[in-house]
């Protein structure tokens, strides 16, 4: 009786803002567990459906042709600060026209990318570009159009998951990706049943249930929920376009940081090193993602409540709130040391003893990578939502090039092996863990307006 009572206090003590962000982080924690127990299985499965050099052709060709979310030029990201602000301001139609215009430029845009990249495809020397046997040009070939395809859509389609996350409902976004994973899940499994090992077919599987389930998610939100806001061509607006663009552009520029850093890694090890580096990078990556995968279920609410506290103009609220969250860490700072060093045995528990062989210092670094990044969220999640990205906006620049420089100089110069670029990583990831705690203490409690933190 106690719990219950401790329970019900909880979720329903605080602002209306707190109690949503609380519902939604205890469902967030539901989906997010079952979702991570399915990429846990899925890991395994796959590598045994194939091989572990496939897997890691396959995790580099999904890494490259990940770039097309680059063609977005920051809509999505936009939408989701501009559709806060309106809810904010109860500007409805205001909501709608931002969703109308986003949905259409979205469109245009990926379909386009997708007809080019589909004939850019049929003339890229695969086997040389990612250092495999020309024997798999044809296959690689045919596998990078059917990942072409299925990211372009789901490119499209997953605006609503946008427009969930900006109305401060993450956790119905992560369930959708959740029935999109258990839908792949399952067709991997039923492949191991009856079929050999084949890209294509793992393709196929992995890439065409998400797509459905998106589309069956936008017909049924629009219908219901949303049905205020559902596109309309008669909406769809330029200079609403070009405000999306103008904070989103700023956006866009902080996701090619971002890809530079993954998707960059994965081909730099498959030029540099083997596809087998690549598996063995992306399973520890994959291991500690997790620990930041759950911190990030409680801070998911924080970009769209910051939003909606500081056009509100309650600056305190989001003071306290960096100070839970930097309060909450500790336990995960805890909990990832303890993952180190049981990661060995983990591996081999995961995958199979001897399966795939990984380097300590590889374990060690993401360990390191990902207790700064998740210091660093709680900072650039409250900054993203107030839209102050001038700073990020510039050093990202910066950061992303820098990225590129220290892993080759580690890599030719140096020679050392695959977990320099991580390290890499680490040193050029400079933004997040020391100029944004310096930008957000002068947002929130210097608050000298005509300062450059605030642009």
């Amino acid at each position: 009786m106690n719990i219950s009572y401790a329970l019900s206090e909880f979720f329903n003590k605080g602002s209306a803002r707190t109690l949503a962000a609380k519902k939604n982080v205890a469902l967030s924690f539901i989906v997010k567990v079952l979702s991570m127990a399915i990429s846990f299985i899925i890991v395994p499965l796959t590598i045994n459906y194939i091989n572990p050099t496939q897997y890691g052709i396959w995790l580099t060709l999904t890494s490259i042709v990940g770039w097309v979310s680059l063609f977005d030029v920051g809509l999505t990201q936009g939408l989701r600060n501009k559709f806060a602000e309106a809810k904010a301001k109860h500007n409805i139609k205001l909501a709608r026209i931002y969703v109308s215009t986003t949905y259409f430029y979205i469109s245009i845009l990926f379909l386009s990318v997708w007809a080019i990249l589909v004939v850019v495809n049929s003339f890229v020397d695969w086997s040389s570009l990612i250092n495999v046997p020309i024997v798999m040009d044809s296959e690689i070939r045919m596998l990078t159009s059917i990942i072409i395809t299925y990211f372009c859509l789901q490119f499209i389609f997953q605006v609503i998951k946008t427009i969930l996350i900006s109305d401060q409902k993450p956790a119905k976004a992560s369930f959708i990706d959740l029935i999109g994973q258990a839908a792949s899940l399952l067709i991997i499994w039923l492949l191991t049943l009856f079929t050999d090992g084949s890209l294509i077919l793992l393709g196929l599987g992995i890439g065409v249930f998400p797509v459905v389930i998106l589309i069956i998610a936008n017909i049924y939100l629009f219908s219901t929920t949303y049905k205020d806001v559902i596109p309309s061509i008669k909406l769809i607006q330029k200079e609403y376009r070009n405000q999306l663009m103008g904070l989103g552009l700023k956006f866009f520029i902080l996701q090619i940081a971002a890809m530079i850093q993954y998707s960059t890694s994965l081909f730099l090890i498959a030029r540099y090193f083997t596809p087998v580096d690549v598996t063995a990078y992306n399973i520890a990556f994959k291991y500690f993602l997790t620990l930041q995968g759950i911190y990030m279920i409680i801070l998911s609410p924080l970009w769209s409540s910051s939003t909606d506290a500081y056009y509100s103009g309650d600056y305190d609220w989001i003071i306290r709130a960096v100070k839970k969250y930097l309060l909450i860490l500790l336990p995960f700072l805890l909990l990832g040391l303890i993952m180190l060093l049981f990661s060995n045995q983990f591996y081999d528990f995961w995958l199979g003893e001897g399966v795939v062989d990984i380097d300590f210092r590889i374990s060690f670094l993401c360990f390191v990578f990902f207790a700064l990044g998740m210091f660093a969220s709680i900072f650039v999640n409250v900054i993203n939502g107030i839209g102050a990205l001038r700073v990020q906006f510039y050093v990202s620049i910066v950061t992303a090039i820098g990225f590129i420089i220290l892993s080759l100089i580690f890599i030719k110069i140096f020679e050392w092996g695959v977990w320099s670029i991580i390290l890499a990583s680490i040193i050029s990831n400079v933004y997040g863990y020391l100029f944004a705690p310096i930008q957000l203490y002068n947002i929130l409690i210097v608050r000298n307006t005509k300062s450059i933190w605030f642009k």
